[in-house]
């Protein structure tokens, strides 16, 4: 899970690591603890890579036919989704709460291709606090951007609000199922969320909801053992304005922050965690 305004690729082992939030054995540490800025640096701090630098395969499945135009991806940890998106057109603005994941997004991707280097935005942000203004987006993924039950909505709204007219909205996360499979990451179960629960701020006047679905993909638990675990899939696309509509806002998410900077505050993780 590259994840809080971060990168979104697959961990080196699906759920073997122990999350902000989390306890060390994976018990509950309290509703929301150590998902702040500093659980979030010193996890990326104190380890190699964190994610596995693949592409999450929820976003290649859903965003391989789609036209390129502008992406935000939110939580997008050590950038293999917003690689992935510039590799393919899109211009995107690549989000998330740890600079130290930013700062290894950059430098992958300017060792790897200047060229996709240019078309990627590196924005530090937390998007619970500071949402994207103006549906400026053609598309928002949000994979594994897991916050408390409590900031869910707000974030989510948010986020279903930075998709311009005829734009795509992709939130994929962990599915309460996986706590009974034990396959899933060390998650608090209020952090879980179904792909119904992530469509039930869309209005239906606005918004044409494509896919709600709970998807299984193949793991391994922390003992190397197959296992498959499930991701709650929520593709919706926003509905064209009427012709007396106003013209869509401006696309700018936060101001650009070199990810060096000071901070602006936490947000999303990156992967298929």
């Amino acid at each position: 899970m590259d994840e809080p305004v971060h990168d979104i690729d697959q961990p080196l082992q699906d759920t073997g690591t122990p999350l902000p939030g989390t306890g060390d054995t994976g018990g509950p540490a309290g509703p929301g603890a150590g998902f702040d800025r500093a659980a979030w640096e010193e996890r990326y701090r104190t380890r190699g890579a964190l994610w596995s630098g693949r592409p999450n395969p929820q976003l290649v499945a859903e965003a391989t036919g789609l036209a390129p135009g502008r992406a935000l991806d939110a939580g997008c940890g050590e950038g293999a989704d917003a690689l992935w998106l510039a590799d393919r057109g899109w211009r995107v603005t690549a989000a998330d709460l740890a600079s130290t994941a930013l700062d290894r997004a950059a430098a992958r991707a300017a060792d790897e291709s200047p060229q996709l280097a240019e078309r990627i935005t590196w924005v530090r942000a937390d998007l619970g606090e500071r949402p994207p203004a103006g549906a400026g987006f053609e598309l928002v993924s949000a994979q594994y951007l897991h916050v408390p039950a409590a900031e869910r909505p707000a974030v989510f709204a948010g986020l279903a609000a930075a998709v311009a007219p005829g734009g795509t909205l992709l939130i994929v996360g962990h599915h309460p199922r996986d706590l009974a499979g034990g396959g899933g990451p060390r998650l608090l179960p209020e952090m879980l969320f179904t792909a119904e629960e992530a469509a039930a701020g869309l209005d239906p006047a606005d918004w044409r909801v494509r896919t709600a679905q709970t998807r299984p993909r193949p793991a391994e638990d922390r003992t190397g053992r197959p296992v498959t675990v499930y991701d709650a899939v929520l593709v919706a696309v926003r509905r064209a304005p009427g012709p007396a509509s106003s013209a869509p806002a401006s696309s700018a998410l936060v101001p650009p922050v070199p990810a060096s900077a000071a901070p602006v505050s936490p947000a999303g993780t990156d992967g298929a965690r």
